[in-house]
């Protein structure tokens, strides 16, 4: 179970924490794609494209941003891979829930909204 207020309350960031048929990958859309830029971006400053974050879509950009945070963090299924991907699964939301979780904890995340998900990228560029 996921513990940060930002992926908490979503069921489809809960049922990716749980489950492999819950994969989020390349090509989806929704809010629970928009919670994960959220967090790229505060925990990497991550480059993700504003028409990305605008249509909350898990684009080319979204999918490198992913790639590097698994590879900084050596996010690897060893078990089937030699090297990260871009795909958020279980052992990726779990690092990502637990960062956030952290820094909620320490009040030092501005609380998630579609404002604060773009004011974040316009400072970053």
């Amino acid at each position: 179970m996921l513990r940060s207020r930002l992926f908490s309350g979503n069921a489809r960031l809960n049922a990716c924490s749980t489950s492999n048929s819950s994969h989020v990958t390349a090509g989806q859309k929704g809010e629970f794609v928009a919670l994960l830029q959220y967090a790229l971006l505060v925990l990497e400053n991550a480059a993700i494209a504003q028409s990305e974050i605008d249509a909350e879509t898990y684009g080319k950009t979204t999918a490198a941003a992913v790639l590097n945070y698994k590879t900084k963090r050596q996010i690897i299924n060893r078990s089937y891979q030699t090297k990260p991907d871009d795909i958020v699964g279980i052992m990726t939301i779990t690092v990502l829930d637990a960062e956030i979780f952290a820094l909620e904890r320490a009040n030092a995340i501005v609380p998630f909204s579609r404002a604060s998900a773009g004011r974040l990228k316009h400072w970053a560029v």
